[in-house]
């Protein structure tokens, strides 16, 4: 399992305005929780998946200014779908995936 470039995509999340509030395995999370990165197998591509609660017009704004920042940083956005989070024990949440 190769490394993922969280530096990068640490540096264009903070070039965005936005900060990082935890990644674990190949998911970053956002302070705001609108959307969330995934890393894919091509170390210059991000996946971005909405939450499903987020304000689509809203959220727009902050991933064209990610997509502007990731290309400052030879990274490429692409658009997955959504996501919603739901409790899965007393401390633990489960992540659904939708397109």
């Amino acid at each position: 399992m190769s490394l993922k470039p969280l530096g990068l995509v640490k540096t264009m999340v903070e070039a965005a305005g936005m900060g990082i509030s935890y990644a674990y395995d190949d998911l970053v999370f956002l302070e705001h929780n609108s959307f969330l990165l995934q890393f894919t197998d091509n170390d210059h591509e991000i996946a971005v998946h909405v939450n499903s609660e987020a304000d689509e017009a809203t959220v727009w704004g902050d991933i064209e200014r990610l997509q502007e920042a990731a290309l400052k940083q030879a990274m490429h956005c692409t658009r997955e779908g959504h996501y919603t989070l739901a409790p899965d024990g007393e401390d633990s949440i489960r992540i659904e995936f939708t397109d």
